[in-house]
C-alpha cells in the first residue's frame, strides 16, 4: 500500500477528514495544508485507518475537538466585556453584509 493511500479508512473517517479541511480552507490554509491538517485529526482521533473487520478497532477519541473548544473559551475569557462586544457586533455586521450579498451561506 502506498504512503498516503486512504482505501483503508471508512467512510466516516473520509468525511470527517473532508469536514475538517473545509474549516480550515475557509480560515484561509492553504489546500495542501489543509487537507495534512485533517488527516493528522482524524488519526490522532481515531488511531488510523480503522476498515479492517467488523467491530476490530478502537473507538475514537475526541481530543483534538475538545481542546479547539477550550482554547477558545480561554481566548475569550481573558478579554474584557467591551472587547467582547466590540468583537460580536463586528462579526454581526459582517453576516449582515455577506447575507446581503448572497455569499453567507448557512
Amino acid at each position: 500500500m502506498p504512503r498516503g493511500d486512504k482505501s483503508k479508512y471508512t467512510d466516516k473517517q473520509k468525511r470527517k477528514a473532508e469536514h475538517i479541511e473545509q474549516g480550515y480552507e475557509e480560515r484561509g490554509v492553504s489546500k495542501k495544508e489543509a487537507e495534512r491538517r485533517a488527516w493528522a485529526t482524524v488519526n490522532k482521533e481515531s488511531g488510523g485507518g480503522n476498515k479492517s473487520g467488523s467491530g476490530r478497532g478502537k473507538k475514537d477519541t475526541h481530543v483534538s475537538s475538545k481542546k479547539g473548544g477550550h482554547k477558545g473559551g480561554a481566548a475569550s475569557a481573558s478579554r474584557s466585556a467591551e472587547e467582547r462586544s466590540a468583537s460580536a457586533k463586528k462579526a454581526a455586521a459582517i453576516r449582515k453584509r455577506r447575507k446581503a450579498a448572497g455569499v453567507y451561506s448557512r
